[in-house]
């Protein structure tokens, strides 16, 4: 979800200025998520100059108040809506830079798996942390945004488990044909 979307969402049960967008984001992803305070202005201009929000006259501290339009509301609908199921997934770091690392001269990628995973196991032990204190203290986001965090993070040590199990194989077997393509790996 974009901070486009986010926004207009945001904005479905009243009007609010930009601080208070930025603060209700933040309140709602559990701070995961900080937000630029400018990219949420920016955020807004784009989206009033679309039709999809309408400011008021600025009050007494000069804020103005953004107001979603009959436009906004469509649009928040559609989105909302529409499954997002793409069939190209989205830029994932640890799974471009296990790969990169496969191939690279002087690298050892089971040693970039194996630190990528220590460092996933540490993050999970806090994410399981915060997510009983989101419920200890009732906080229905948190603990849904933690759940996430923690199922995409499990995700991710399930697949440098597989990642550590087929380097290891390949370096117990031949060389495997790699298409024409050097294989470094195997070293």
């Amino acid at each position: 979800m974009s901070v486009r979307d986010s926004l207009l969402a945001l904005l479905a049960s009243g009007p609010r200025h930009g601080y208070q967008l930025r603060s209700e984001f933040e309140a709602r992803t559990a701070g995961i998520w900080p937000l630029n305070i400018g990219q949420v202005y920016s955020t807004l201009e784009r989206l009033e100059r679309d039709g999809m929000v309408a400011s008021g006259e600025a009050d007494g501290d000069g804020r103005r108040a953004f107001g979603l339009t009959p436009t906004g509301r469509e649009e928040l609908t559609r989105f909302l809506l529409e499954p997002g199921g793409e069939d190209v997934p989205t830029r994932d770091g640890l799974m471009l830079k296990v790969l990169i690392a496969i191939d690279t001269e002087g690298i050892d990628a089971l040693q970039v798996v194996q630190a990528e995973r220590s460092a996933r196991m540490g993050a999970l032990q806090g994410r399981r942390r915060a997510h009983r204190d989101a419920d200890l203290n009732g906080d229905m986001a948190a603990g849904l945004a933690f759940d996430a965090l923690i199922t995409r993070t499990e995700s991710e040590l399930r697949w440098l488990d597989i990642c550590e199990e087929r380097i290891l194989a390949r370096r117990r077997t031949p060389d495997p044909p790699t298409n024409g393509r050097p294989n470094k790996e195997h070293a």
